[in-house]
């Protein structure tokens, strides 16, 4: 075990000890070595997760400072409120990104729970100290390239933080919210919220300034999904064929690709028909090899029965182990 988690752990439980007289028996060495690894693997991901809102928090504050703030640029949801409401106010958007975004982190507890409040506010207060302390130059003052690249940097922020469990703009909490009390899904109350900002900035700045801020958040939403379902597309393939021992090698070998056989029985037929019964198989691999598996699909089975469908990420297993065989 690496001797930093063993020291936090190992101070841990003497703590504990302290504190609590022992009535029970002490726990078999096995039940003691998983506390251990649970304990370890907890702070392990307690450790990313921070990590993971901060650089979130500085790449969105670069975003504002590089590209939207120098500008007037604006985008949706709390940040677009809280840049609306500088422009009119001349208050500092560091305060305001910390005070417009707090009834909805305070919502956030009733609705997700209080490790998500926590890590919110760390989120959310780390950007506002980024955004008053730091002072980056103005990148570019190209409209275009202010609304995509500003879009981009503020997205990648806020999708690193999502990773982390916690958000940086509490619009997706309030949607989640009126979406348990109403038949509207988060994406339809995301909309809505989003088209009233922009009718108001299109009233209190430019019709120009609205729209180009449509663009920042387009790109913003884009790089969000690209950060939270990753870059590669997952296709999990579901193969039915009488030759599936053969069509399983191919995949392990050709391939490179693990797979999952599940027994299953064929289901055409009449009844009183007796169904055969046949063996299953499931693989994952990425859209880019896709055209490389049904080749060898074919090569075996051209009536096999494929089912295809798409996957938002995928963890562990021999995908991002292994490049794919040649």
């Amino acid at each position: 075990m690496n001797p930093f988690f063993q020291f936090i752990i190992l101070q841990a439980l003497k703590r504990k000890k302290k504190r609590t007289p022992i009535t029970y028996p002490p726990l078999p060495n096995s039940e003691s070595e998983q506390l251990v690894k649970e304990v370890k693997v907890e702070i392990t991901h307690i450790i990313r997760d921070y990590l993971l809102i901060g650089v979130g928090a500085l790449a969105a504050s670069f975003g504002l400072l590089g590209f939207l703030l120098p500008n007037d640029f604006i985008d949706g949801g709390v940040t677009g409120i809280s840049l609306l409401v500088e422009v009119v106010s001349g208050w500092p958007l560091s305060l305001l990104l910390v005070i417009i975004n707090l009834p909805f982190i305070l919502l956030g507890n009733r609705t997700i729970g209080r490790e998500f409040m926590i890590r919110s506010i760390t989120g959310i207060v780390l950007l506002a100290i980024l955004v008053h302390v730091l002072q980056i130059p103005l990148i570019t003052e190209d409209k275009l390239l202010i609304a995509v690249f500003g879009g981009f940097f503020l997205g990648l922020g806020i999708g690193l933080a999502i990773r982390g469990g916690a958000v940086l703009d509490g619009t997706e909490v309030l949607a989640i919210f009126i979406s348990r009390k109403t038949s509207l899904t988060i994406g339809d109350i995301i909309l809505f919220f989003n088209i009233i900002i922009f009718s108001v900035a299109a009233y209190i700045l430019t019709v120009e300034t609205a729209l180009y801020a449509i663009l920042t958040y387009l790109t913003a939403s884009k790089t969000v999904d690209f950060v939270i379902d990753g870059l590669e597309e997952y296709i999990g393939v579901t193969i039915v064929s009488h030759r599936s021992e053969d069509i399983r090698l191919a995949i392990i070998e050709k391939m490179g690709r693990g797979c999952t056989i599940y027994q299953g029985k064929r289901g055409f037929g009449k009844a009183g028909d007796k169904l055969g019964s046949t063996d299953i198989i499931f693989t994952v691999i990425t859209r880019l090899e896709l055209a490389k598996l049904q080749t060898e699909i074919d090569k075996i089975d051209r009536n096999a029965f494929v089912i295809m469908g798409s996957l938002k990420d995928v963890r562990g297993g021999m995908i991002k182990k292994r490049k794919l065989a040649h």
